[in-house]
């Protein structure tokens, strides 16, 4: 029987969740996490149930955005004050306090793929990767010093 006590307390129990934002669209993200800040991920779920979860989105310096939109998107928020003011997207902090990522029970995945960068390859995988083409002997990959103008 203390099985059974174990699962219902982890079905009703709020969990703290993390979302990496890093090269995720925050459009596309927020039914994620709307999904576990609602409950719905939970088997027990009902409109009227306040069984939602905590979400801590991390890396949100990071989101990707279409061309200038990250920099002019007003983040809406109704705090209830009559002279309340709409952050930008660039306030926000990065700092998560040790507390609460001690607390933090699962990872919810990203909604795109991000690609690897070239660094984040190793020697042995750049050269096995297929070459497109051979460059000529007498090709320069990089110019030496700095370009002069064209007169």
């Amino acid at each position: 029987m203390a099985h059974h006590r174990v699962q219902q307390w982890a079905t009703f129990a709020r969990q703290w969740w993390v979302y990496d934002a890093t090269w995720q669209c925050p459009f596309r993200s927020a039914p994620a996490i709307i999904k576990h800040l609602q409950g719905k991920h939970k088997p027990i779920y009902h409109p009227t149930n306040d069984c939602g979860d905590h979400v801590v989105v991390i890396n949100s310096k990071h989101i990707a955005m279409e061309g200038d939109l990250w920099r002019t998107f007003k983040y809406s928020h109704h705090t209830g004050g009559k002279d309340s003011e709409d952050p930008d997207l660039e306030t926000f902090s990065e700092n998560v306090p040790d507390e609460i990522l001690k607390n933090l029970s699962g990872q919810i995945q990203q909604v795109m793929t991000v690609p690897k960068g070239i660094h984040e390859y190793t020697e042995e995988e750049k050269a096995e990767f297929p070459a497109l083409f051979d460059w000529p002997q007498d090709h320069i990959m990089m110019r030496s010093g700095p370009s002069k103008p064209k007169q």
